[in-house]
């Protein structure tokens, strides 16, 4: 009885040991890296649009297939790779989206734009469920930091790409995407050096999905619960993604149509409220552990509300201060 205790204890203590910064680090940047690339792409839109002459409908088929593929296809790999893990399946997704980018930066037609998105989108749904992994094995006993670390890096890939369209986008045009297919190769690096510290984590990995299984099986009423919340989750998810993308991908058309501003200036607008959201990401964190994850979301959401429903009748300048509040809310 005593030896079969202590094996059971072996792989609980394996994962909530001491936090792995040095990982958490690492796949933060990584998750950084990767969702510049993909934040580009809307980025973009203002130069596509006048380049090419690519109409609001093309431009949202592009954001719906970039979505689509990186968002819809997660879980499904998520699902596979809960059996199967693949650590080595971190810098093959971004190598996917670097090849992406490549192609991006020369793509004579809309046709050629989409199928570069869906590289692009293919590299991030491969990424996200692995790099959660790596970042739940390296938390140790703190996951709501952990966590907060691998989505702000996440998030401030997302605000650089209102600069990119700023600073490089604007004077090199669409070609000048292909100084990103660096980003991509520097991320692929990293990864590599994190595949191999996950790889000698499987087994502990292993253990714990049995673990985790054996418990859920036990408990009918447990399984109905966390679908249930599950459920609750992801329409939460979609809620706000829905917003969080209007703002990202068609903010700076809505202030150079009513603000009169430049390609340029309508950036600044995209990336206060995405870099201001990934300081509310990294509170969020630390806050949860604090105070519960039930209560820190719900306060986000209906904090957010009022600003929400003010942001379409303010004015150039009051327009910052609401985007900036409903970005760190």
């Amino acid at each position: 009885m005593t030896i079969a205790a202590r094996a059971k204890d072996k792989p609980q203590k394996a994962v909530t040991g001491s936090t792995v910064y040095p990982i958490l680090l690492m796949i933060g940047i990584c998750h950084m890296l990767n969702d510049t690339l993909q934040a580009v792409i809307p980025a973009m839109f203002p130069i596509l649009e006048r380049s090419m002459g690519l109409t609001f409908t093309q431009l949202g088929l592009i954001a719906f297939t970039l979505n689509m593929v990186s968002s819809v296809m997660q879980p499904a790999i998520g699902w596979y790779t809960d059996k199967k893990p693949m650590p080595y399946a971190l810098p093959i997704a971004l190598f996917s989206s670097a090849v992406g980018i490549f192609g991006l930066a020369f793509a004579p037609s809309f046709a050629t734009i989409l199928l570069c998105v869906v590289f692009i989108g293919l590299g991030s749904a491969i990424f996200h469920p692995e790099g959660s992994r790596v970042a739940n094995m390296a938390a140790g006993p703190r996951r709501g930091l952990a966590q907060s670390i691998y989505q702000v890096g996440g998030n401030t890939g997302q605000a650089f790409a209102p600069l990119i369209a700023a600073l490089m986008l604007v004077p090199l045009g669409q070609t000048g995407v292909a100084w990103f297919t660096i980003v991509g190769m520097i991320a692929v690096g990293f990864l590599l050096y994190i595949s191999r510290w996950y790889a000698g984590k499987l087994q502990t990995i292993r253990a714990q999905a049995k673990t985790a299984h054996a418990k859920v099986a036990r408990s009918a009423i447990h399984r109905k619960s966390a679908l249930t919340a599950l459920g609750i989750i992801v329409f939460l998810i979609f809620a706000r993604s829905w917003y969080v993308n209007a703002i990202s991908n068609f903010y700076a058309f809505y202030a150079i149509e009513q603000y009169g501003v430049t390609i340029k200036e309508s950036q600044t607008y995209i990336f206060l409220f995405l870099i201001l959201g990934a300081v509310g990401t990294f509170l969020g964190g630390p806050l949860a552990d604090r105070f519960g994850k039930k209560n820190v979301i719900l306060a986000s959401l209906l904090a957010s509300f009022p600003f929400a429903l003010i942001l379409p009748f303010a004015g150039p300048v009051l327009a910052y201060v609401f985007l900036g509040l409903i970005g760190i809310i």
